[in-house]
């Protein structure tokens, strides 16, 4: 009986201890291993600078290291549902914009994912507004030039884009509507191919987002025409916005935000957006990102969610008065 006794006292000892070293491997920090920050675009490009800009003081703040990982193709669908399928654990988040996360939605009809409703959403980040540049060689120096030179020659201008139905897209097929002209678009897979066909005089003019082309802007190789947003860009001061060279109401800007799988929990979340606030509050991670052509802007995740659904309906409206297909 002794004998017994002493083997109920072990186990009951052993469950105790179990019982009590649960909680602290359930409540073990987070994050405790690297986070990997996915780019459904190509190298390059504007949402790929906004994560490099960011992933080093992020890492700094989670304690661990970020890794920027491009997963590129079929207009940001194809990174953007990698994360949507990942472990809702943290550890696999999204660096989006308003074309995966919001004009997909609305273009697509077999979307693998819910813009809204595969993600658990983090963060705000910023804004860019796009720049509507030409090859050199156009003959139009303004808007109103450009305006006149597609009205008196109908489909022989080109357009470049980051893909079909990405925000580059959208932006000219909205100029094409509210200008009555006709203009032919050219899909390309991400900014960079896009701006040096451009550069090239291939394609004759793109609405590609300003910071990838801020160097070619300034050392001339393509023309700022007007920013497509409703204020001027700081970094150029210039150039007119598109409703001030006469196309009134005309407003096209990304947004950048960052976005964990459906299903994250809350604290997880509440810990990442902690840390990008931190990240984004500091005067030379803003400096460095108002240098590249960013506005940059924080939210509560709630705050995103609603901003997304919003988003989300707008283009949906967009796309249904312009009548854009995608193949």
């Amino acid at each position: 009986m002794a004998d017994l006794f002493s083997v109920l006292r072990i186990a009951y000892t052993l469950a105790l201890g179990a019982a009590l070293a649960a909680p602290a491997a359930v409540a073990a920090p987070f994050p405790d291993r690297p986070v990997r920050l996915v780019v459904p675009y190509p190298p390059g490009g504007g949402a790929d600078i906004f994560a490099r800009t960011l992933s080093e003081p992020l890492a700094a703040q989670l304690g661990q290291p970020v890794i920027v990982e491009n997963r590129p193709g079929a207009n940001g669908i194809i990174g953007t549902d990698a994360v949507a399928r990942a472990a809702p654990d943290g550890y696999t988040i999204l660096l989006g914009n308003s074309g995966p996360n919001a004009i997909n939605q609305a273009i697509y009809p077999d979307l693998p994912y819910d813009a809204v409703d595969s993600f658990e959403e983090v963060s705000l980040i910023g804004y860019t507004t796009h720049v509507l540049v030409v090859h050199p060689g156009v003959q139009a120096r303004s808007v109103t030039e450009l305006i006149a030179l597609a009205r008196r020659s109908p489909g022989q201008l080109n357009f470049a884009s980051t893909g079909q139905g990405g925000t580059p897209h959208l932006a000219g097929e909205l100029f094409k509507l509210m200008t009555g002209t006709d203009m032919v678009h050219v899909p390309y897979k991400g900014a960079s191919p896009s701006n040096a066909d451009v550069i090239a005089g291939q394609v004759q003019l793109t609405f590609n987002t300003l910071p990838p082309l801020m160097t070619s802007i300034r050392a001339g190789k393509v023309r700022a025409l007007a920013v497509t947003g409703k204020q001027r860009s700081q970094l150029l001061p210039e150039v007119p916005t598109i409703d001030e060279a006469g196309v009134a109401g005309y407003d096209v800007q990304t947004w950048y935000g960052i976005h964990a799988p459906a299903g994250t929990p809350a604290a997880v979340v509440d810990r990442l957006n902690q840390a990008l606030v931190a990240v984004l509050s500091n005067a030379q991670v803003r400096a460095a990102l108002v240098g590249q052509g960013y506005e940059v802007a924080t939210s509560t995740p709630g705050e995103f969610s609603r901003m997304v659904r919003d988003d989300v309906a707008k283009w949906r409206k967009v796309v249904k008065e312009a009548k854009v297909k995608v193949d």
